[in-house]
């Protein structure tokens, strides 16, 4: 590698319809820096553009899942010029574009989840633990705010009173704690997680990728909803939707065809 050549950060490995995107920065505990968000960035773009992806693991290298924000790039927020929102923003960013993913994904958190490493598991669309995986928060005890949206990530998560616990009182959790907590779907032994993952992720492929796509979409806009009617609107054009594609079709076709006995 050349001296100006940036190291390979993010590995991406596609398992049938899955695309494994793993955190490779293992020296550094996966903490996020601009070159890292960038390729981030970059595969979840990859991913979604190719029509034969139906879900996205995320993970991390070695034994952490991600330890946060480099903190020599926090060093920048400090800073007294125009840049020092620039410096926040770009970190947020892997969280924005991983929100705004269309296709379903999974936090398979394996170790540590820090800070904004505990933004980036939680912007996923389904949590799964390692026992030994440890959420915490960690912003206070820096003397810096809370970021990139995590107190509405947590709250939406875990409610009032465990979002304080864990930001203001400086409460880390594990795996269990987590999963107790609704902070994750499960909690499952370290050399379980990722052949969980892929076994929930496979789940996720079986629909067409549209309806997935769409489905995942009414899920997010159902806490917009305080009333049943809106709610159903906002679904009727979709199921009619997928009423009309070839797809319903021949899968309905299929089971209502005379069984062969």
């Amino acid at each position: 590698m050349s001296e100006h050549e940036i190291p390979e950060l993010v590995r991406v490995d596609v398992r049938d319809r899955i695309a494994v995107i793993t955190l490779t920065n293992e020296r550094r505990r996966n903490s996020l820096t601009v070159a890292m968000v960038d390729q981030f960035i970059a595969a979840v773009d990859a991913a979604e553009a190719n029509d034969g992806i139906g879900a996205i693991v995320i993970t991390g290298a070695g034994e952490a899942f991600c330890a946060g924000a480099d903190l020599r790039h926090l060093v920048g927020a400090a800073s007294a010029d125009g840049r020092a929102e620039e410096s926040l923003r770009s970190i947020y960013a892997a969280f924005q574009r991983l929100h705004a993913c269309a296709l379903p994904t999974i936090a398979a958190v394996n170790g540590p989840a820090v800070g904004a490493g505990m933004n980036l598991a939680l912007v996923c669309d389904v949590l799964l633990a390692a026992e030994e995986a440890l959420f915490a928060t960690r912003f206070l005890e820096l003397g810096l705010h809370p970021g990139g949206g995590h107190t509405w990530l947590l709250s939406r998560l875990v409610g009032p009173q465990a979002a304080n616990a864990l930001v203001l009182l400086g409460e880390d959790v594990d795996g269990e704690r987590a999963r107790e907590l609704g902070l994750v779907f499960e909690c499952v032994p370290g050399d379980q997680l990722m052949p969980r993952a892929l076994e929930l992720a496979a789940k996720a492929c079986v629909a067409p990728r549209g309806v997935a796509e769409r489905a995942k979409a009414s899920i997010r806009e159902a806490a917009a909803f305080t009333d049943y009617g809106p709610a159903i609107e906002n679904e009727i054009t979709k199921q009619l939707w997928s009423a009309q594609q070839d797809e319903f079709q021949s899968r309905i076709a299929a089971r209502m065809a005379p069984s062969k006995r």
